[in-house]
């Protein structure tokens, strides 16, 4: 093969993209890079396999990949575990008030103890929702289950009764699962059908204290909706490792909260992971070069 790469951790401009992509057969892409009509008009013809480093796929236009017969490959299974840890530690970080309580370490805010200070919420003998009971989502209900959780609540597309019995998991409607959750963690897909169903009617349903956790896509939350349950306390916190847009500007009055945790979309960051991820979403490629199966092949 012969390869033009652009040598850099931050995002290839748009008009790079657009030139070096022109007469390419082949196309290996992060998150960060949107392939949509525009990028595949200025491929043309020649481009059969696009190749993304993620178990994502919403930067793709999928319908347009496919009138033009451009195969596709991601990176699915490879970033279960990484991603269910990072959400173990948000979850943990939230609901326990870590990024807090090392502020007050640092600030002089530890005085003395005080029977209430810095309390948080903990798991035992809570109610857990997962929205999106699929390989990430079972991957934390395993995680989650010895902190001695009392119920499973989840909620999808579709009840996935061999995924849940492993949990005795109940499959509930959204609006059950925000009412009777402690604790809600989301990692479902993005799709039209789930963009934007975090909202101001999601987060009135919540307990006052129970903690939303978001790992999947920020477009799955209205954040304004969101921000204004945290600020009149309808919900006690939320933790975010995913937003819109990414990166969140500095300025975003979520980053002003206290009760809101946000990290910078790192749930596959482990080294292992990340390697192993780029390695397959080069097989994929070379596979969809030669004609053959590829490794992970999404079937649009």
């Amino acid at each position: 093969c012969r390869v033009q790469q652009w040598d850099s951790d931050e995002p290839v401009p748009r008009a790079e993209l657009l030139a070096g992509v022109a007469g390419k057969r082949g196309l290996l892409c992060l998150l960060s890079d949107r392939i949509d009509r525009e990028v595949l008009e200025a491929a043309g013809p020649s481009l059969k396999v696009i190749s993304t480093m993620s178990v994502g796929f919403d930067h793709l236009a999928l319908d347009d990949i496919k009138k033009r017969g451009i195969r596709v490959g991601y990176t699915p299974d490879v970033l279960t575990d990484a991603t269910a840890e990072l959400t173990m530690a948000l979850l943990l970080a939230t609901c326990r008030r870590l990024p807090e309580a090392v502020e007050q370490v640092k600030n002089g805010g530890w005085t003395t103890w005080k029977p209430l200070w810095m309390c948080g919420y903990g798991l035992s003998d809570s109610t857990v929702g997962i929205i999106g009971l699929g390989r990430i989502g079972q991957a934390v209900a395993r995680r989650l289950k010895p902190f001695g959780v009392k119920k499973f609540l989840y909620t999808g597309s579709r009840p996935r009764p061999e995924s849940a019995a492993e949990f005795e998991a109940e499959f509930v409607p959204l609006t059950r699962l925000a009412e009777e959750s402690d604790f809600i963690v989301v990692t479902c897909a993005l799709t039209p059908a789930t963009q934007g169903m975090c909202n101001k009617d999601f987060f009135g349903r919540m307990k006052k204290t129970s903690v939303f956790i978001n790992t999947s896509r920020g477009a799955v939350v209205n954040q304004e909706d969101l921000y204004n349950a945290l600020v009149h306390g309808q919900i006690a916190a939320a933790g975010l490792d995913v937003t819109t847009p990414e990166p969140l500007p500095t300025d975003h009055p979520l980053l002003s909260l206290k009760n809101c945790v946000i990290l910078p979309h790192v749930g596959s960051a482990t080294y292992a992971t990340r390697s192993t991820m780029a390695v397959l979403a080069a097989e994929n490629l070379l596979a969809g070069l030669r004609g053959e199966p590829m490794p992970h092949e999404l079937l649009l």
